[in-house]
């Protein structure tokens, strides 16, 4: 599924040479081993003898190729020394960091996969040894890298602990919350975890992915990944509905959420619809004191990969107007097949105001890498 790209060589323009924050950058172990100097005696040899426990319907496997190493990555980011693409920082330096004045990279780590452990004791285990793996292994030796904090939402009080504990390190930046789970996001069981970030001052990523065990559309499961890949805002969609109408928000109101590589021209028509059904059925949500919209845009973030390309790109930036310009920030995906390459990922010309909005300002603010 990889395409031969004729040119990788940034330019001198602008776009290159921002300073760019890119809020979607994924770390890869060179092996499972690779955590084992951060689990306890007993979960490394759990993780050695017995191994993981996921809720997908696939044993050890993913549920497409596209999403298996040979086929997930561009071809020219497998190391030459060895190991998975992601996996060799120098490597990262020269096709990301370097060329692209990256000035921060928020790390989204995949593998570890603790929040999909049936064994919630052993997942929260895996969370805790992957965070310090990023921590040491990354963000030790490039400083620009930030960690994300990976958790078990299905165990309240080991995930409360892991954010507590990161809490003031200026390494992790955000939590990683799984957003495909055993039940929708806004339920009150997962009200504690949710308070917990917000009050240790920390943004949640929604990155896609996760293995609930539940088919991944709601019709079932599909026959092609042609059919799973659009069905990525389709659980994004119920996510930011279940958030909504919950009434995170109004228990919330400091909660911070970037909705991560799950597209965003569909927000406008979710919210006219939220906006639509609210008039009409208030009653019976009287916790909600403004309209869904009015929640979206106070407390979500959206980034850019996989961005929409309309037929008439202009229609882009009607949406990105809508959505708000600061509530848009710019990811690359590293080191996946489709990521983004920041010099194409808008097809029309941005403002230049807009432009460093998006590729920087945004994300510097969000994740208080000003402060």
């Amino acid at each position: 599924m990889n395409v031969t790209v004729a040119d990788r060589r940034p330019d001198n323009s602008s776009q290159s040479k921002l300073g760019i924050v890119d809020c979607d950058v994924h770390p890869y172990m060179k092996s499972p081993a690779d955590l084992d100097p951060y689990l306890s005696e007993r979960w490394r040899q759990h993780r050695q003898e017995i191994g993981a426990r996921t809720r997908g319907p696939f044993a050890a496997a993913p549920n497409f190729p596209r999403m298996s190493p040979g086929t997930g990555m561009r071809h020219d980011a497998w190391p030459k020394n060895g190991g998975h693409p992601g996996s060799d920082l120098p490597l990262m330096r020269e096709q990301l960091l370097d060329p692209f004045d990256v000035a921060y990279g928020l790390m989204m780590p995949l593998l570890g996969r603790g929040g999909d452990e049936r064994n919630v004791e052993f997942g929260a285990a895996l969370a805790h040894a992957a965070n310090q793996w990023e921590a040491e292994v990354w963000c030790d030796a490039e400083p620009r890298l930030k960690a994300g904090i990976q958790i078990t939402t299905e165990y309240t009080e080991a995930a409360i602990k892991e954010i507590e504990l990161r809490a003031g390190d200026r390494r992790f930046t955000h939590v990683m919350v799984p957003p495909r789970g055993l039940e929708p996001l806004g339920r009150r069981r997962y009200w504690k975890i949710l308070e917990a970030c917000a009050a240790n001052g920390f943004s949640i990523a929604l990155h896609l992915g996760g293995t609930s065990g539940h088919p991944s559309t709601g019709g079932g499961w599909p026959s092609f990944y042609h059919e799973e890949h659009p069905s990525y805002p389709q659980s994004k969609e119920a996510l930011l509905t279940s958030l909504v109408v919950e009434g995170v928000f109004e228990h919330i109101p400091n909660l911070r959420i970037a909705l991560v590589e799950g597209g965003f021209a569909w927000i406008p028509s979710l919210c006219w619809r939220l906006d639509k059904h609210y008039k009409r059925l208030k009653a019976e949500v009287p916790h909600l004191k403004m309209l869904p919209s009015e929640y979206v845009r106070q407390n979500i973030w959206v980034t850019t990969q996989p961005i929409e390309e309309p037929e008439k790109p202009e229609d882009l930036l009607a949406t990105c107007e809508w959505i708000g310009w600061d509530r848009i920030m710019f990811s690359t995906d590293y080191p996946h097949w489709d990521q983004d390459d920041p010099r194409y990922a808008f097809k029309v010309p941005l403002p230049e105001k807009e432009k460093r909005m998006i590729f920087r300002d945004n994300a510097m603010a969000f994740y208080g890498l000003n402060a």
